[in-house]
């Protein structure tokens, strides 16, 4: 091995004919988004966190004003219209600003149409599949270490459905997600675990329900509250989705 490395170093070095050049003159003003030897333009930049999030809808907008003037939310909408993480970003939100304590995730742990059987670990090992689009959005706001962090510490409790009876939810925000695979008298005993300096917010698709029909609560418990005065009940609709443009074309024929 040793004679063949020599002989390598004493040849003479070739030009790779096979490699060019990226950029034909002046590198310095080169950008990937736009592949011209120039700045980016048409608003096109890398992807960045933003602290604050904005709304891209009217009814996104309505949303986030409800959150910030009520203790009681139920946000009702489509797949993709920025429930869920609305509702993380503002919880995280009211924790950065010290006004609240805690916050408490809460998702029914229902397959959606097949059963997965049961699962190894603790109770928020058992939970994390169910609650993976929260961990997801909570992720995006928080990053990993502080994620881990407010777990270990307590500041994020995860709550399973089945325990939150005969608790009293001070000093929180509260997200229960996916509130259509809840039954009525679930969401009932959900709503009155509020507490004071509490803010609980409920959100689901009514037509999507994973439950046998006429068991999901979550269309009456709409129904009944949104009269009811310091509740508010917001309904994003198709136009506020926010995913690919395809979901909204899909939604209107499925």
């Amino acid at each position: 091995m040793g004679k063949r490395a020599a002989r390598r170093r004493s040849r003479p070095q070739q030009a790779d004919t096979n490699v060019h050049e990226l950029f034909d003159g002046d590198k310095s003003n080169w950008h990937p988004l736009n592949g011209q030897g120039d700045a980016p333009q048409n608003g096109q930049r890398d992807q960045s966190f933003r602290r604050h999030i904005r709304p891209k809808s009217e009814n996104q907008a309505a949303l986030m004003e409800a959150i910030d003037a009520f203790n009681l939310i139920l946000a009702l909408g489509p797949a993709g219209t920025g429930k869920t993480f609305i509702a993380v970003s503002k919880a995280v939100e009211a924790l950065d600003n010290g006004e609240i304590g805690r916050i408490v995730l809460a998702r029914p742990a229902v397959e959606a149409g097949e059963n997965i059987g049961f699962l190894p670990g603790d109770v928020e090992a058992k939970m994390a599949p169910y609650l993976r689009p929260l961990y997801d959005a909570l992720n995006d706001r928080l990053g990993a270490k502080r994620l881990r962090q407010y777990l270990s510490d307590g500041t994020i409790e995860i709550a399973p459905i089945g325990y939150m009876r005969g608790r009293t939810l001070n000093n929180a925000f509260v997200v229960i997600d996916e509130a259509q695979n809840c039954t009525y008298g679930q969401l009932k005993m959900l709503v009155t675990r509020l507490g004071w300096n509490s803010t609980m917010i409920l959100t689901g698709d009514p037509d999507q329900t994973d439950l046998l029909p006429e068991m999901s609560g979550l269309s009456e418990m709409s129904d009944r509250l949104e009269n009811v005065e310091d509740i508010a009940c917001v309904k994003l609709v198709d136009k506020d989705i926010v995913r690919h443009p395809l979901v909204a074309s899909m939604l209107t024929v499925l």
